[in-house]
């Protein structure tokens, strides 16, 4: 049997295998409201058979956005946008829906990637950015402000005003973004983090801020409901966050409660050095599962059916997710299942496709026709 396509349970929810749709920003957000685009992206991919679509990073207030057409969920109106498309995604599809609640801090006010991806300065319609202190991400570009003990908690705050949205939308799961060098992981890093007060300097200070973020995330969203973590394992710069800080991030979260850390690396610098290759981040989350026993999710160039089997099968991570690989195949779990000889849920408008030889692929299925 394959593991891939085996069930695991995170709190109330039970996912039918061990395959995510990773949270891809789309960038086609108006002023943080869903529009068609998601209501087609969302719809397509909640049929790939994954067991868990993550909602792209959603912003939790306005100046927190990475680029001005990101997803939000600060207002009314970001609520109301994204109902319909909930509701269609039920009616049709038995996908867990989870959400990343994120805060883009210094690296928000950015151009669309086809922009360019670069700073928007505020003369040209962008917006004064935040941070843990007034360093800028990269040279020459405006500093972010440096965020007082009033800025913390209108955040924090935010964070919870969001995490309430979600669950009045019955959203299945929580990720907090505490990666790729937006603003938790700017706490984090030494490199980004240069405060003197109690949330800079040691790893316990630098810690300090993303874990209230996460503890007033996870008292704001149901109990039995799960809230995990993503979290850059390196910096991949000298000096910088490493795994080590990582695990030791990862044990405090396992003491509030986090249900899955999901081990992504780098974004806070451009100095950053990655040896890409397949499954090159797989490497963190085994370390976090060995050092933490929680329970982790593997990413990045993840592609292959095998490939992904092997991930969970050997123990090194609970999860797989995949993102561009999903984009360029939105059927990957159904190839994964046939190759594998796993069971996919599909929808029975599609149960016609499966193929000749691969006829319980979807499991006990009826077609008839006079």
């Amino acid at each position: 049997m394959s593991v891939l396509f085996s069930p695991i349970k995170l709190r109330g929810l039970t996912l039918k295998n061990r395959i995510v749709v990773s949270p891809m920003c789309q960038y086609s957000a108006d002023d943080g409201v869903a529009t068609d685009w998601h209501f087609t992206h969302i719809n397509n991919l909640s049929l790939s058979g994954a067991a868990m679509f993550c909602i792209e990073a959603t912003h939790v207030e306005a100046i927190g956005r990475i680029t001005p057409g990101c997803l939000g969920l600060y207002s009314d109106a970001c609520e109301a946008a994204l109902k319909p498309i909930l509701n269609s995604v039920r009616r049709y599809s038995s996908t867990a829906i989870a959400m990343q609640l994120a805060h883009a801090g210094r690296k928000a006010s950015s151009a669309r990637p086809w922009d360019g991806g670069q700073l928007i300065p505020v003369g040209d319609g962008g917006w004064q950015t935040v941070g843990p202190s007034a360093v800028p991400h990269k040279e020459g570009e405006a500093a972010p402000l440096a965020l007082d003990a009033s800025g913390l908690k209108r955040i924090r705050e935010a964070f919870v005003d969001s995490a309430k949205r979600a669950a009045r939308l019955g959203i299945d799961a929580i990720e907090v973004h505490g990666a790729h060098g937006y603003l938790l992981h700017q706490f984090l890093s030494p490199i980004s983090n240069r405060r003197t007060d109690e949330y800079g300097g040691s790893l316990e200070n630098r810690m300090r801020y993303p874990l209230e973020v996460f503890d007033a995330v996870r008292a704001a969203f149901p109990a039995d409901k799960p809230v995990g973590m993503r979290v850059s394992s390196t910096d991949w710069v000298e000096g910088g966050w490493d795994l080590a800080q990582t695990i030791e991030f990862a044990r405090a979260l396992k003491a509030r409660g986090v249900d899955w850390i999901d081990a992504s690396s780098g974004g806070v610098s451009p100095l950053q050095k990655i040896a890409l290759g397949p499954g090159y981040q797989v490497q963190f989350a085994d370390a976090i599962k060995r050092e933490t026993g929680l329970p982790t999710i593997a990413v990045g160039l993840i592609t292959e059916a095998r490939q992904a089997e092997e991930i969970v099968a050997s123990g090194k991570a609970d999860m797989v997710a995949l993102a561009r690989g999903m984009l360029y195949d939105p059927r990957w779990p159904w190839h994964a299942a046939a190759e594998l000889g796993g069971e996919v849920e599909a929808p029975p408008q599609y149960w016609r496709s499966q193929p000749q030889a691969q006829k319980a692929l979807f499991g006990k299925t009826t077609f008839g026709a006079r």
